[in-house]
């Protein structure tokens, strides 16, 4: 059986940090880690405008191709092969080159909105929510945005108060009840990452 975790959680939460920690423990061939970032929509020139001056909502769940990510994701389950689109951060905008991935036993799928889809929630086996305190996650998400994505301290504390904060407050902290596990403090709780691996591997 393929086994699909869904790894939910605001932004700079940790998500990826956390798969990665599964992934190492789990320590089985064939696992396969899906972010949600590669499957933003693509922009029209007037959201690309937006984008540039911060004024486009990308913590929204339409910014997403949920269509997408629901038909990838049960190809995978199936064990079949998927091409992956790469999206660019820098420019906001999809490369013409799209990844392959190979079946998995195990696929992780993360991203701020992996649990806010009730198509996308079915496919899901397990669930996992990782809640980290706001001030840490704001703070990871300048350090990040600025130094990995050459955006300016004010643009992200706007684009954080504009968008991420009402956003997180919206559509993301209210999926935290669907969760079967909630990690609070993130990477930092290897018990929980622990116990994720446990139960992960019973279920293989």
């Amino acid at each position: 059986p393929f086994s699909l975790a869904g790894l939910g959680g605001g932004s700079a939460s940790g998500k990826t940090t956390v798969a990665t920690m599964i992934i190492e423990a789990l320590d089985v061939p064939w696992v396969v880690l899906l972010s949600m970032d590669s499957f933003y929509k693509v922009l029209t020139k007037q959201q690309q405008e937006q984008a540039a001056s911060n004024d486009f909502n990308f913590d929204h769940p339409d910014a997403f191709d949920f269509d997408l990510i629901i038909a990838t994701l049960k190809k995978l389950k199936q064990g079949k092969s998927v091409k992956i689109p790469i999206y660019d951060f820098t420019t906001h905008s999809r490369k013409k080159e799209w990844k392959t991935l190979y079946g998995a036993n195990v696929i992780i799928f993360e991203g701020i909105m992996a649990f806010a889809d009730k198509e996308l929630l079915k496919l899901l086996d397990l669930k996992i929510f990782v809640d980290t305190d706001s001030d840490i996650r704001l703070v990871r998400r300048l350090r990040r945005d600025i130094s990995e994505r050459g955006r300016d301290i004010e643009g992200v504390i706007k684009q954080y108060n504009k968008f991420v904060k009402p956003s997180f407050d919206q559509y993301i902290q209210p999926t935290m009840r669907l969760a079967d596990i909630v990690v609070p403090r993130g990477s930092g709780n290897a018990v929980a990452i622990d116990l994720i691996v446990q139960h992960v591997h019973s279920q293989l």
